[in-house]
């Protein structure tokens, strides 16, 4: 063999890999865009990569998936979603915010956008209705507004004899605490008790509604649904059994961490089928054909240890209705 042909030869065939490598498809990008922090909400991740995984999809090995965290900071949320878009998202996901889903519709009308939020979409504007959404984005309407009523109620059944509420909301998402305030304000009055707002929207504005929580002498402390304070649940767990502030709370993370008792959706099966509804997207799926799914399953979740610590006794009635009593 001569030289000149042995060199083409192996030049050839070193270049075959290079060619397969150039042949095969890039991997989609899912974009998931959330409120909170990386470090408190790996807990979102768990669930959505379960649902990704259920509909064939194993990040890292048949799909990349950037994340945006706002870190509490929902004036960044629009930044960051625009981001995801030119970074060329197939799907940009929303596992659990309001504010995160809203920012998402704000940065695009083509690019399929899965969310989970509490309160309901059709009013957001971000579907055209629940059986049809009809654009760009579909998802998961987990409830958490519209059970504020019942959560106060069960708050009033563990302590009867209350009669000042003081209730925690993030001012710096005005459609929730909106609806907060407003559906808490009308059970209030059914159940004769007071309602006092107190808004917080930093760590440092915590602090300062708990000092106030306590000049005010109010009787139970409501914690509004809000990514934001689900971030800093610990800090809220932690100031309440300080002050010994009996407190109810949308979600069972909360309980899991010193809180007194929660009521509301289970957030994981939402963010479950968030997973769910992005890989059938990247499979063809469109948004608009694929209903908003609200929730059937509610839970409450009752910590007897905290309880304990109040010096409350809770009612026969409420432990059996619990779907989980931690000891």
């Amino acid at each position: 063999m001569k030289r000149r042909e042995f060199i083409t030869l192996v030049g050839g065939a070193a270049a075959w890999p290079l060619a397969a490598r150039a042949q095969q498809p890039a991997m989609p990008v899912v974009g998931v865009l959330d409120a909170g922090s990386a470090e408190t909400n790996q807990r979102i991740l768990v669930p959505f990569r379960r649902g990704l995984g259920e509909v064939g999809y194993v990040e890292g090995k048949n799909v990349a998936v950037e994340y945006r965290w706002a870190d509490g900071r929902y004036d960044r949320l629009p930044g960051l979603a625009a981001d995801l878009v030119l970074h060329g998202a197939k799907v940009i996901a929303v596992p659990a915010s309001t504010p995160a889903a809203l920012a998402a519709k704000a940065a695009t009308t083509t690019i399929p956008i899965v969310f989970g939020v509490g309160d309901d979409p059709v009013k957001l504007g971000l579907v055209a209705n629940l059986a049809r959404p009809g654009g760009n984005a579909t998802g998961i309407n987990f409830l958490t507004a519209e059970l504020s009523a019942k959560r106060l109620g069960l708050l009033r059944e563990l302590l009867p004899a209350a009669v000042r509420v003081a209730v925690l909301v993030n001012p710096a998402d005005a459609t929730r605490t909106g609806t907060v305030v407003r559906d808490v304000g009308a059970a209030a009055s059914e159940l004769g008790l007071q309602v006092h707002v107190f808004n917080a929207s930093t760590t440092r504005e915590i602090d300062a509604a708990f000092t106030n929580l306590v000049r005010e002498r109010a009787d139970a402390l409501f914690v509004g649904a809000d990514p934001f304070f689900n971030n800093r649940r610990v800090q809220l767990a932690l100031l309440a059994a300080r002050h010994a502030f009996p407190a109810a709370y949308a979600a069972r993370d909360f309980v899991e961490v010193g809180g007194l008792m929660s009521y509301g959706t289970s957030l994981a099966d939402a963010e479950h089928q968030v997973g769910v509804y992005t890989g059938r997207i990247l499979n063809g799926a469109k948004p608009a054909d694929l209903p908003v799914l609200q929730p059937t399953r509610f839970e409450l979740v009752i910590n007897l240890s905290a309880a304990n610590a109040l010096g409350l006794a809770v009612p026969p009635t409420l432990l059996a209705r619990a779907d989980e009593v931690i000891e």
